[in-house]
């Protein structure tokens, strides 16, 4: 075992650890799938109802409020009833969405299923990784919890191969029914997987946790790691909203709502559920055409990502937040110019060329960064017994400044037209460049107990250096 936090040796590690953060995860695929299956759907959807640019946007945007209202309850439902009852309870709602969506004969009716859907991804969006978070390993939990992200990607990128297949015939329903298997794989999986040890702790539920543990340790020698979760636990009281009001949890919180407004406000669910537009702004006018490019800009997503999964427990949080942002400054500068110029070098190749690569760079960058490192940091700074509300807090955060971004950008478009928007965003990049420069902590290697002996200790984030190396 490593010296610190009792844990054992990577070497002592069973599959079952991998085979439930693989499971689990399945939940960041369908957030990734819905996320990214409207960018294609919407092109078929507008005509099909007739929808003028403003109802184009809360179709597309309606998924972000279902989301904010998931990311509410969610905080409540990961406290009260566990991480793994919350995934469950996501999945039952995706499936009931879904059908929903697959029916609806008019816009009314499939508001009302892309709100259920989003209800489901505004739980899974932060419990899986909350859940991750809490079954694995110091030493590897960066790449485990980053793993939901890359599940995200891939959900994506599936998304965008869905849509094309259906392009030819434009059969947006089948397109959100494919949504239904990875929910009915995330329902079973979850119902044949143990409630995550540390909140089986706080619910004096010790034998339990004891056995969980020994699984997904594969070691019966956990008495360290086991000692030191019931002795965290143990200084806490049971968890209430007015406790995120206390100082030790005050900059952590500020910390996860900063990355969580700065990760949207940089733009990338525009890029996400606008790329195809975004295409044929770039002079694609082929439905077909520029869901394939928007195929291209997601392969790339899962690559960065599988990259991100790698670097994080050896690099650190923070070097990726830093390179990753810095990358989407100079990526968004790019494109904006791009369409500044477009009609000064009437080509539109070439600025077909330029907005294909500045995107691919945009997207990558945001993949080994902001994509999965906050939703890694934010499973980690807080303490246990307000866990999942103050994720809730972050997440609600996010999917509202999702909410923002996505309502608007065909208005913003309008107004500063497609340059003037990315700079626009790019700006907002080099603030959270600075903003992760003074206070994202690095948290590489440490326990999760050990990260909140130092927040309750009112320290400063920065002071946080994390482990120097790979740990155990």
């Amino acid at each position: 075992m490593s010296a610190r936090g009792g844990e054992p040796k990577r070497s002592g590690l069973t599959t079952f650890v991998y085979v439930a953060v693989a499971v689990a995860a399945v939940g960041g695929f369908l957030f990734g799938y819905d996320t990214g299956v409207i960018s294609g759907a919407i092109l078929f959807i507008t005509g099909e109802f007739a929808l003028p640019p403003t109802l184009e946007e809360i179709a597309t945007s309606s998924v972000l409020v279902g989301a904010i209202l998931g990311a509410i309850a969610g905080g409540l439902l990961a406290d009260r009833i566990g991480r793994r009852l919350s995934i469950i309870a996501a999945s039952v709602v995706f499936l009931a969405g879904t059908g929903v969506v697959v029916v609806a004969p008019g816009l009314p009716v499939f508001l009302a299923g892309r709100v259920l859907i989003g209800m489901a991804i505004g739980i899974a969006s932060f419990v899986v990784p909350l859940y991750i978070s809490e079954i694995a390993p110091s030493a590897l939990r960066g790449g485990m919890v980053s793993l939901n992200q890359l599940f995200i990607t891939i959900g994506i990128l599936i998304s965008y191969g869905v849509d094309y297949l259906f392009s030819a015939s434009s059969d947006w329903r089948a397109m959100f029914a494919f949504g239904a298997v990875p929910a009915t794989v995330l329902l079973v999986g979850m119902f044949l997987l143990p409630d995550s040890p540390r909140w089986l702790v706080s619910r004096q539920q010790t034998d339990r946790a004891t056995a969980v543990l020994r699984k997904v340790r594969g070691t019966g020698e956990i008495s360290g790691e086991l000692e030191e979760i019931t002795k965290s636990n143990g200084v806490q009281k049971a968890g209430r909203w007015s406790d995120l009001l206390a100082p030790s949890i005050r900059m952590p919180l500020f910390v996860g709502f900063g990355l969580a407004v700065l990760q949207q406000l940089t733009g990338i669910n525009t890029v996400i559920y606008y790329a195809p537009t975004i295409f044929q702004f770039a002079g694609l006018h082929s439905a077909g055409a520029s869901i394939a490019a928007t195929a291209g800009v997601g392969a790339v997503n899962v690559l960065a990502t599988v990259a991100a999964v790698v670097l994080v427990d050896r690099t650190g949080r923070r070097p990726l937040l830093l390179a990753g942002i810095a990358g989407m400054v100079v990526s968004l500068a790019v494109l904006g110019a791009g369409f500044a110029l477009s009609g000064a070098v009437q080509s539109g190749s070439l600025l077909g060329l330029i907005t294909a690569v500045s995107l691919m760079a945009y997207v990558a960058s945001f993949a080994i960064g902001l994509g999965p490192v906050f939703w890694l940091l934010i499973a980690e700074i807080y303490p246990l017994n307000v866990r999942g509300r103050a994720m809730s807090v972050a997440t609600v955060a996010n999917w509202g400044a999702n909410f923002l971004i996505t309502l608007t950008f065909l208005t913003l478009v309008g107004i500063l037209e497609q340059a003037g928007v990315f700079w626009l965003y790019a700006l907002v990049g080099l603030l959270a460049w600075f903003f992760v420069l003074r206070l994202v902590p690095e948290t590489k290697g440490l326990t999760l107990e050990e990260i909140e002996e130092h927040f309750r200790a009112g320290r400063h984030p920065r002071e946080l250096k994390g482990a120097p190396g790979p740990r155990g």
